[in-house]
């Protein structure tokens, strides 16, 4: 087991759901319910995956959960830019959180290939 907040990739995960609920809050009110909710779960669920994952008591555990964290960055690109293709997002915030979810997502993919070879 290993505490969440030691790793930099949950740092950095964390502070891109901060920055999406940040930026959500100039989204219409007729999308609170739809791309607004769906954009800060799947960013708030990177971190909370992440967390969740080291909470487990074995390396298969903590890649499933580490998977599960990639999967809802790659959820949370997609409506990154189809946040900025409605005009919801400008151009210059869509491409800093964008940089921000494929670091993320090089992170992840590093950690899960440690975590995969260390099983053996």
């Amino acid at each position: 087991m290993q505490n969440y907040k030691d790793l930099k990739v949950w740092e950095k995960a964390h502070t891109f759901a901060l920055q999406v609920y940040a930026a959500t809050k100039f989204f219409p009110r007729d999308e609170l319910y739809s791309l607004t909710n769906q954009l800060r779960r799947a960013a708030s669920s990177i971190p909370a995956n992440i967390a969740e994952g080291c909470g487990k008591n074995s390396q298969s555990e903590l890649a499933h959960f580490l998977n599960i964290s990639l999967g809802s960055a790659n959820e949370a690109e997609y409506f990154l830019l189809l946040s900025k293709d409605l005009n919801y997002l400008s151009s210059e915030k869509h491409e800093e959180l964008e940089e921000y979810i494929n670091e993320i997502k090089a992170m992840l993919i590093s950690l899960i290939n440690k975590v995969r070879s260390s099983k053996t």
